[in-house]
């Protein structure tokens, strides 16, 4: 399966970055042996992007979890669902903002862009400046809403999902939104742990 954003980023970008410094080293895909050079090819095949992302490096030294992580990604994140695609990556982004991840702010910004939402609006969403952005106002309260789950999931109350119905969200659509923040908010936490970089996406597209 083919994506547009990996098809842009081959053009934009024909000769990845080998190797980043990390606080956590990375196994690296000419040193992945057994197992792990197996998962790595089950990324390109599954996503059909040559270059192994360095969020999934950083589950190198445990195969199967490279291999659920991208099963769970490209069901999750990177597929249209009761959400569509611009949607899941307003979020990520918007999540990715909160928890101060240069790497997924840089890669979901880009995809955002690429699966067509106007620069304007993801501008705003990539400066966290929601309450600015040019919105609709459903679509302005699901990122609040997410923006609590990523924060104080224990706030939430029913009054908020009750909202979020009253503005056209389905329920489906609701733990599709809580399925992606919570998967941005491990991604997140990870990529900041090991000291990911920015991958210098939205740069290419400046």
């Amino acid at each position: 399966m083919t994506r547009p954003e990996y098809t842009l980023l081959a053009e934009l970008r024909p000769t990845p970055v080998a190797h980043v410094e990390t606080k956590i080293p990375l196994i690296d895909e000419g040193e992945a042996v057994g197992e792990t050079a197996e998962a790595y090819q089950y990324f390109r095949d599954q996503m059909g992007r040559q270059d192994v992302p360095g969020i999934l490096k950083c589950f190198g030294t445990n195969p199967a979890f490279v291999r659920q992580m991208i099963d769970i990604s490209s069901t999750v994140l990177f597929a249209d669902g009761y959400l569509t695609r611009q949607q899941k990556e307003m979020i990520s982004a918007y999540i990715s903002k909160l928890n101060s991840c240069p790497y997924c702010l840089d890669s979901h910004g880009f995809f955002l862009l690429v699966h067509g939402a106007p620069k304007e609006v993801a501008d705003k969403i990539i400066a966290g400046d929601v309450d600015d952005a040019v919105l609709s106002d459903a679509e302005h309260q699901l990122l609040l809403y997410v923006g609590k789950v990523n924060g104080e999931s224990f706030k939430t109350t029913k009054e908020d999902v009750q909202q979020l119905r009253d503005l056209g969200w389905q329920d489906e659509q609701l733990a599709e939104a809580v399925h992606v923040a919570a998967m941005m908010g491990l991604c997140n936490r990870v990529a900041n742990a090991f000291g990911l970089p920015s991958q210098g996406f939205l740069d290419l597209q400046r």
